[in-house]
């Protein structure tokens, strides 16, 4: 079994046909898949996917872009959202220095908020960082020091360094389709390192589809491609890289056991 540990399934384009897009992605392993959530506005929309579907199963965040937008939301707010048995982690959070679309000191405010969350519900955290290593590193630091938290850098594409010290601070590591790019060569070489156990395994869908679907609306269905070069990659055959990863995510999102 294959396991999307990141999917946007509400966004334009997949929820049009919804119901095609999930039957492609069983037919191709996939047993389970992770629907994020990035702002407000999407709560009750993607648990309700989740509540509809028993492979899906959902997150409540507010991704860094919009923080600006959400000065409202809180640890409590996160908290009381999460509330839920179909929510099995808090995010898309973290930061984004890269286009600058929210404030650097209210994105760092909500970030650490859905933290805050995640120790009130036992929840982990789903982390979005772009040119953000050291602050995503020193607020994470700083912020388990306050008490456990868990949880995984998704759609990793940072430096070697920040692999290490996101694997120090026990979180997991999710690769995405861009790591079959040609161009990801530095990429390449960090997913071959990470160790298999902390390791998980992501479309992002709808985008970055990966080789051969370059191109195309990315759909869960691929994470079976991203597999499958992951594990030629790594030197893995793909049913060990396939059943470690899926029981990763199940380890990481505990409440999917249930």
């Amino acid at each position: 079994m294959l396991a999307d540990s990141h999917c946007h399934l509400n966004y334009k384009g997949l929820v049009d046909e919804q119901p095609a897009v999930l039957a492609r992605a069983r037919a191709r392993g996939v047993g389970a898949m992770l629907n994020i959530s990035t702002r407000e506005s999407e709560w009750g929309d993607v648990v309700a996917t989740a509540e509809r579907e028993p492979d899906v199963w959902a997150t409540i965040g507010v991704h860094p872009h919009d923080a600006d937008a959400h000065p409202h939301v809180d640890a409590d707010a996160l908290t009381a959202a999460a509330d839920h048995p179909r929510v099995v982690g808090l995010g898309e959070c973290g930061l984004d220095y890269h286009y600058g679309h929210s404030d650097r000191a209210a994105q760092a405010i909500i970030f650490r908020a859905h933290c805050a969350a995640a120790r009130a519900t036992g929840l982990p955290i789903v982390v979005h960082s772009r040119d953000a290593e050291d602050d995503t590193v020193s607020i994470l630091r700083d912020e388990l020091g306050k008490g456990a938290l868990g949880g995984v850098i998704h759609c990793f594409t940072g430096t070697s360094g920040f692999a290490d010290q996101a694997l120090a601070l026990g979180f997991y590591i999710s690769i995405s389709g861009i790591v079959t790019f040609k161009s990801a060569r530095e990429l390449q070489a960090i997913a071959a390192r990470l160790p298999l156990h902390r390791l998980l395994i992501e479309t992002d869908a709808p985008f970055l589809a990966p080789v051969p679907h370059r191109g195309r609306l990315g759909e869960p269905a691929f994470v079976a491609d991203t597999a499958a070069f992951l594990a030629e990659l790594r030197g893995e055959p793909v049913e060990v890289l396939a059943k470690a990863t899926a029981e990763n995510f199940h380890t990481l999102f505990g409440k999917t056991h249930a």
